[in-house]
């Protein structure tokens, strides 16, 4: 049976923090919806975003959108757990995306 060393044992419980962290601040889907808007309405407005990522970026909010209606309507208005960490993960992804949009060396 192998041990944990500490650095290891350290190692796995910062990452664990990674998950836990968001979840207690407990900020709404229709928030971080809001929230990345926001941070492509920025992009665009100071030259970060190229239209063409603009429209990349809009695209994939909206089919995030169409899926978290489908989802409600799939269960009476309401998200199940499992369909809000399946939005969470697609907010994730689309979070990364926007950032490396608008920090890559493409401006408008």
């Amino acid at each position: 049976m192998r041990t944990m060393t500490m650095g290891r044992a350290i190692i796995l419980s910062a990452a664990s923090l990674l998950f836990v962290i968001p979840a207690a601040f407990g900020q709404t889907i229709n928030q971080r919806k809001v929230d990345q808007q926001d941070r492509i309405a920025q992009g665009v407005q100071s030259g970060q975003l190229t239209a063409g990522e603009t429209r990349n970026l809009e695209g994939k909010e909206a089919g995030l959108n169409h899926e978290e209606h489908a989802m409600r309507a799939a269960d009476n208005g309401h998200l199940t757990a499992g369909d809000r960490a399946v939005l969470n993960h697609q907010q994730n992804r689309l979070s990364r995306n926007i950032y490396a949009d608008k920090h890559n060396a493409r401006v408008r």
